[in-house]
């Protein structure tokens, strides 16, 4: 956010010291219901490297358009997974770029974060479906909680992870799970991808946005970011500047760390609206914050995964 007006000033995040916790850092320790700080915070200077937009996988065969539209609703829209990839290559080690550029053939991991989404369309890939998220009550943790037989976020990820480390793997096991994997690392950090299983995380908690019916989920999978009108490039151009203590900080931790951690904020969303409440400018004032903050969490400990894979 460059512009001098008091709308530019207010928009800006201040990066707190790394003593605080990984969205307090992003957030400039503000908790998740008051309004962002009005200080300035630096910006990067990066020139742009990927083409806009992302093609559809021409294998696919699609489902009926309304299937299309209601699991479309379950997931960040393509704009925020091209935000983490392009984040992601910012903190990749130069031996980790080099292995994946020889085995996706120079092809961006914003073009290939979209793609786990892409093939829900396709019912031969309908057994990753349950792959995007995890359910559990608000008052468990995941080792706790009962799980999905059919797998669920953390057991996709372990999976894809296994898969890509693996020397017996071929190539294209190695390139598919690794697509996934740019995808799910990305789901993680979306705070309902880890929702209540009555109500399939946020999707049936009905608010209104700007006076048309939605859900909860699609308010923080997308609506904000749409309103917000910038691509994926520009809000990853505009991710906050961090030290190399504060990225350290928030690569800490295994998975199941950043699964609970992720549940604690699933927590406060939960209650930052009520059922049918329409939603305006405020409640983007006071949140958007939290999804720039999450979208560049999940940039960085992706970098952090695939630096150690490869």
């Amino acid at each position: 956010f460059s512009g001098s007006s008091p709308w530019s000033q207010r928009m800006r995040v201040r990066i707190a010291s790394s003593d605080f916790s990984p969205c307090q850092i992003l957030r400039g320790r503000r908790p998740l219901n008051e309004v962002w700080s009005g200080a300035p915070s630096p910006m990067r200077s990066r020139t742009t490297k990927f083409p806009v937009g992302v093609r559809k996988d021409p294998s696919s065969n699609p489902a009926p358009l309304a299937e299309v539209e209601a699991k479309a609703s379950k997931i960040w829209g393509p704009t925020g997974h091209r935000v983490v990839g392009t984040i992601a290559e910012d903190y990749l080690k130069p031996k980790t770029k080099r292995k994946l550029k020889k085995l996706l053939k120079t092809k961006s991991m914003a073009f290939l974060s979209t793609f786990a989404d892409e093939i829900k369309s396709d019912r031969k890939f309908s057994e990753y479906y349950s792959w995007h998220y995890i359910n559990m009550p608000m008052d468990s943790n995941y080792t706790d909680s009962e799980k999905n037989p059919k797998g669920d976020l953390y057991t996709a990820i372990e999976t894809c992870k296994k898969v890509i480390s693996d020397d017996n793997s071929s190539d294209e096991d190695k390139i598919f799970h690794l697509k996934l994997l740019i995808h799910f690392i990305g789901d993680l950090h979306q705070p309902l991808h880890i929702g209540l299983k009555e109500d399939k995380g946020g999707n049936d908690f009905k608010v209104q946005w700007h006076y048309k019916d939605t859900n909860l989920h699609s308010v923080w999978d997308s609506k904000m970011i749409n309103q917000y009108d910038m691509g994926y490039q520009e809000l990853a151009d505009n991710a906050d500047e961090l030290t190399k203590e504060q990225v350290r900080k928030i690569q800490e931790g295994e998975l199941i760390d950043w699964v609970n951690e992720m549940h604690e904020l699933t927590k406060k969303v939960y209650v930052s609206a009520e059922k049918g409440e329409n939603l305006r400018y405020r409640y983007s004032y006071r949140h958007f914050g939290t999804v720039r903050s999450q979208l560049q969490i999940g940039g960085i400990r992706l970098a952090k995964v695939l630096n150690e894979l490869f």
